[in-house]
């Protein structure tokens, strides 16, 4: 028999007070005189034996019951025969998992409720423990202490759900980071109690538990069920334009076991249903639905994605942001310019915004601000002209070379090398090439996919004519002559494009400029130039990367979303706003960030509206099984993994198999028992 709280033996010295009172009271004797003592002599002998007996007796009873009541307080128990075993000392961290895939059910029952109804009578068996610590999701500054069963018990009927998944690892840290400040010489104990989600608890092989602590996994044996999620959203096109079909494509997966049939899904443009698509996805599987819609004006609108899928209903939705009409910012340098091909192209469309400049008197502060920049006729490229346009275009811009009738190869060959293209040659200086005919594009190429009307797709096309100042061998080939030399190419440099044509625009070089070609290309190239639109973010995401036009470096950017607002931690890096958002436990009392649209504004004026959505990590319904947590702890003998939290006698069986049997109630009902007989003893025996 082993004692829980052996220090309430200490009491047992309370015995003492009872045997001194027999001592020194009851062994007192007292003189009455009587005329005849002969008579009572016998009476007098008979008397005392009686009483001594009596005393002695009263003395075991009230002797009996100090003793029984102060083993009751030392708690005895028989140790299990559990070599691991569980104790009600030292401190005791709890583990709850809150996450929302804890929003599975069982019999209709959430897997959280029904580890909070295990949680607290699981509390029962810590009733007089005053160092317990529970651990949720929130990692927040109040888990961060122990308190009293009764405190703990109040504190898991307010666990909520928490979007923020956590890894074991991170868990035991957690833990750690507690127990070691409150008991270092270890002998604790940790309970994890969770669905133990294969997509979000980390590598279990890279768990070691400290030998000083004993672990108890408690999992919900949680079943795979179905559960779609939306994987993500992006447009057909770089952009969108108001009163025009454009068409929004929207990847679902499917991270359960089971068939999802015809599932309706829905488009919300500004709060308003504007289409709807369904989808059938296999087990594991995924599917692509496209919706179409129109918008009706410019600027910014705030969409959803919405379906039905139960039980697991946190990511039934999906929220973004399109923007409609974004002006492209078209800059165009110029030196030789033959005629106003370039600003026709662009003035005719209130979607371009055009600037000319010519290349040696421009301020080279205008790139910032620009998609495309289109250089035409600049017969030497070099200095600051050349450093400036090699960095917008590795920070994402598109360049278009549109060479003079000349061009100095000792500035343009190192240039454009340093751009991917190399092998560059001129023509012979001083002649005029005879114009060729220009090749049938390849319509196949996805440059060319929205050119060309899908009843002309087959039919012969009336070329233009070329003649190419200059030869290369670089690139992806859009235009070609027929002589197998190229005319127009696509190129990548860093995060941009570079598109190079191979003859001047007069009409000496060709009728090129002039053929109905020559402005769907155009167009394109401007299209292409606009970084598709991100239509959404992740607070997973470790940096988030945001383009703003004409930042300052000592600018401070903040979101706001509702009552909401935050300063994340954030750098400028040209024309880019990079965030790093913060964490549910970085966040003061009562703020907590929700999935939704979040304005991002400078000096109160808001310059983007973004959309955020938590991770699909937890939409993956996969989880460890009992026997899986057992062979991924084998060789850790102080974690003990049990089968389920859900079996009926979870908490009597873990009482049985690691405290043993309490024997404290016995001992105060033989306290009690020892009372009534010292009261049956004074009231009754009589002599």
């Amino acid at each position: 028999m082993n004692f829980l709280y052996p220090s309430f033996l200490f009491g047992l010295l309370a015995v003492t007070v009872p045997i001194a009172i027999h001592l020194f009271n009851f062994r007192r004797t007292r003189r009455v005189f009587f005329t005849n003592v002969a008579l009572l002599r016998t009476v007098q002998t008979e008397t005392k034996s009686f009483r001594r007996l009596k005393h002695w007796l009263i003395l075991a009873a009230r002797c009996l019951f100090l003793i029984f009541l102060v083993l009751a307080f030392a708690q005895p128990f028989i140790p299990s025969k559990n070599k691991l075993g569980l104790t009600r000392q030292g401190v005791t961290s709890i583990y709850l998992d809150n996450s929302f895939s804890m929003q599975n059910e069982l019999n209709t029952k959430r897997y959280l409720d029904i580890a909070t109804g295990k949680l607290d009578e699981l509390l029962t068996l810590f009733r007089n423990a005053t160092s317990l610590q529970l651990l949720t999701n929130d990692f927040s500054a109040a888990e961060q202490q122990t308190g009293s069963t009764e405190s703990i018990r109040d504190r898991v009927t307010s666990v909520r759900f928490a979007h923020t998944p956590r890894t074991l690892e991170a868990v035991y840290k957690r833990q750690r980071n507690l127990l070691s400040s409150l008991n270092q010489q270890g002998r604790n104990q940790l309970f994890w109690i969770s669905d133990f989600q294969k997509s979000t608890v980390g590598d279990l092989s890279r768990l070691a538990i400290d030998t000083t602590d004993r672990l108890f996994v408690v999992p919900l044996d949680a079943q795979s069920t179905k559960n779609v999620y939306v994987d993500s959203v992006w447009l057909s096109t770089p952009f969108i334009r108001e009163m025009q079909n454009n068409s929004l494509n929207v990847k679902l997966n499917n991270g359960g076991r089971e068939n999802v049939k015809n599932l309706a899904v829905r488009l919300y443009l500004d709060d308003t249903q504007t289409s709807t698509a369904s989808a059938t996805i296999a087990p594991d599987g995924s599917a692509t639905v496209s919706l179409n819609f129109n918008v009706t004006k410019k600027g910014y609108h705030r969409g959803r994605i919405v379906f039905e899928d139960f039980p697991i209903t946190f990511d039934n939705q999906y929220f973004f942001v399109l923007e409609a009409s974004p002006s492209v910012r078209v800059l165009h340098l110029f030196e030789q310019r033959s005629s106003d091909y370039i600003d026709a192209v662009y003035s005719n469309d209130s979607l371009f915004v055009r600037k000319s400049f010519n290349a040696q008197n421009f301020d080279v502060g205008q790139l910032k601000g620009t998609d495309l920049v289109v250089l035409e006729g600049v017969s030497q490229i070099n200095g600051t002209l050349r450093t400036e346009l090699e960095r917008f275009v590795r920070q994402g811009g598109s360049l278009t070379v549109i060479p003079p009738s000349n061009p100095d190869m000792t500035t343009y060959a190192p240039f454009l090398s340093a751009l991917g293209v190399s092998t560059i040659q001129s023509q012979a200086s001083g002649t005029t090439p005879s114009p060729l005919p220009v090749a049938d594009p390849d319509r196949r190429n996805p440059f060319f996919s929205d050119v060309f009307q899908a009843s002309y797709q087959s039919e012969p096309l009336n070329m233009p004519s070329a003649a190419p100042v200059w030869r290369w061998n670089a690139g992806q080939r859009l235009l070609g002559l027929r002589d197998g030399s190229p005319l127009l190419t696509q190129s990548k440099a860093g995060q941009g494009t570079i598109y190079l044509l191979a003859n001047p625009l007069s009409n000496a070089y060709g009728n090129l400029a002039e053929h109905a070609l020559f402005v769907p290309v155009m167009y394109k190239m401007a299209a292409l130039s606009v970084r598709a639109q991100r239509t959404a973010y992740s607070f997973d995401d470790a940096l988030i990367t945001i383009p703003v036009a004409n930042p300052s470096e000592r600018s401070v950017y903040k979101l706001k979303h509702d009552k909401l607002d935050i300063i994340p931690v954030q750098r400028i890096v040209g024309n880019q706003l990079l965030l790093e958002m913060p964490k549910s436990n970085e966040l003061s009392a009562g703020q907590e960030v929700e999935a939704g649209y979040y304005e991002l504004q400078l000096d109160g004026k808001t310059e983007r509206l973004l959309a955020f959505n938590h991770g699909n990590e937890e939409s993956a319904m996969d989880f460890y099984s009992a026997d899986e947590l057992r062979r991924a702890f084998a060789n850790q003998p102080n974690v003990e993994v049990f089968d389920s939290i859900q079996d009926g006698d979870f908490v009597q069986v873990l009482e049985q198999e690691n405290l043993g049997r309490s024997l404290w109630k016995y001992f105060l009902l033989a306290a009690l028992a020892c009372l009534l007989v010292e009261i049956g003893l004074v009231r009754f025996m009589k002599g």
